[in-house]
């Protein structure tokens, strides 16, 4: 086994994760639609990426993977669908016709172009014949030409919380009267064409956001009705020590299992991209050290230095963008301030610390819903309920979240909005 860097993996980088390709290939030989949930960094992308990749190998279905991270309107995305149809020949020669007039018809494109000034050409000019009057009609002609064949389609839609983030928001992250009507909009159409074509497209939405919390803020929850929730779950501890082993192996170290067991016991939460990444900066640290056994004390250090230093927290700041994004520029220093609580007390937020936060909300003229706040940090993984209060769940967010913000706190005292607001 490899090393998987910080890009999604497939084939040989791939690790474990057996039962829940099971489970995904049968939803979509059922023809299920499937929204994939679970928390940053869990290799959702990984996950269907090598899904698409074995129906594909065992010609069980077509298969779509389309990226919606850049997409900023409903034609962007319908432009990127057309554009990512290419690869089936069959399908790719119906959709061509719908752009007749930008793609001529005895123009011969390849699904494999391999110039990128031709494939940006291509997606140019597809994306230059859909626009916001068109949008809707040239969606549903697309989907009706990936349809008309006699193979069942999956239709990977990845990032697409993204997307209807943007179109839900303004600049200042609040949901705007015109967002919330493109949104409803946008998921009415996609709705339509899921439910229209059942049987013969099985769509698997993904994405780094979580979608049932914008849904939830804009009132649009409905939307995701159709859409049978997948939760993938972190690593247990004998698979993540198993991933450690393979890679140890392939890259000629010696883990032993008291160390494989401290590194787990360290990150507490099994998430697969921090096991990959903690073995690398072990292996990067054996390596300028000229060893290639690895030591309890290795790990601690490892851990202190590289995991929680400038080099291991490269990663990190995405958590806090991705956060961002979902609650707004009012909601996010509130995130912040009870997160920095709990990183500072042990990792638990306190029942009564949360009721000061409300006390303090009630007396704001826009007061932040502190259960819609406590929503998103459960529901995104990083606080679980635990008696009457929250709790971490990964140990390396809570040590990252307390070195980064709480290191001018004391224990047992809460920041403040503004303190947080200003780091």
């Amino acid at each position: 086994m490899r090393k998987a860097g910080g890009n999604w993996v497939v084939g040989d980088r791939f690790f474990d994760r057996e039962a829940e390709l099971e489970a995904l290939t049968e939803r979509v030989q059922e023809g299920t639609h499937t929204l994939l949930t679970a928390q940053r960094r869990m290799g959702k992308t990984s996950l269907v990426r090598e899904l698409l990749r074995r129906l594909q190998d065992s010609e069980q279905c077509e298969t779509i993977f389309v990226d919606l991270e850049s997409a900023v309107t409903p034609a962007d995305a319908v432009a990127e669908i057309a554009f990512q149809s290419r690869a089936m020949k069959g399908v790719w020669s119906r959709v061509r016709q719908l752009f007749a007039n930008v793609l001529p018809l005895d123009t011969e494109i390849s699904a494999q172009i391999p110039k990128t000034n031709l494939k940006l050409d291509l997606k140019v000019k597809l994306r230059a014949s859909v626009d916001a009057g068109n949008w809707q009609h040239k969606g549903d002609k697309i989907f009706a030409a990936l349809t008309r064949g006699d193979q069942q389609i999956a239709l990977a839609l990845d990032e697409l919380p993204i997307l209807v983030n943007r179109l839900l928001k303004g600049n200042d992250h609040r949901i705007t009267p015109e967002g919330k009507r493109t949104t409803d909009e946008f998921l009415s159409w996609l709705r339509k064409n899921a439910q229209q074509h059942q049987g013969k497209i099985s769509m698997i939405l993904s994405g780094s956001l979580s979608l049932e919390s914008i849904l939830q803020q804009a009132g649009l929850s409905a939307h995701a009705n159709i859409f049978s929730a997948f939760d993938l779950r972190p690593w247990d501890e004998e698979t993540a020590m198993a991933c450690l082993a393979a890679l140890a192996k392939n890259y000629g170290l010696d883990l032993p299992m008291a160390v494989r067991e401290e590194m787990c016991r360290r990150l507490r939460c099994q998430i697969p991209h921090h096991v990959q990444r903690f073995f690398d900066l072990l292996h990067q640290h054996l390596r300028h050290a000229g060893r290639s056994s690895a030591s309890t004390e290795d790990i601690g250090r490892v851990y202190d230095e590289e995991m929680l230093g400038v080099r291991g927290q490269v990663d990190m700041p995405h958590y806090e963008g991705r956060l961002r994004m979902v609650l707004g520029d009012e909601a996010y220093p509130v995130a912040l301030e009870m997160l920095t609580g709990a990183a500072v007390n042990h990792g638990r937020l306190s029942a009564n610390a949360i009721a000061r936060q409300r006390e303090l909300q009630d007396s704001e003229a826009n007061p932040v819903q502190i259960e819609d706040v406590l929503h998103v940090l459960e529901h995104d993984g990083y606080l679980a309920r635990q008696d009457d209060g929250y709790c971490f769940i990964s140990g390396l967010l809570e040590d990252w979240w307390r070195v980064r913000y709480g290191h001018s706190r004391a224990s047992s005292a809460s920041p403040s909005v503004e303190s947080v607001r200003s780091a």
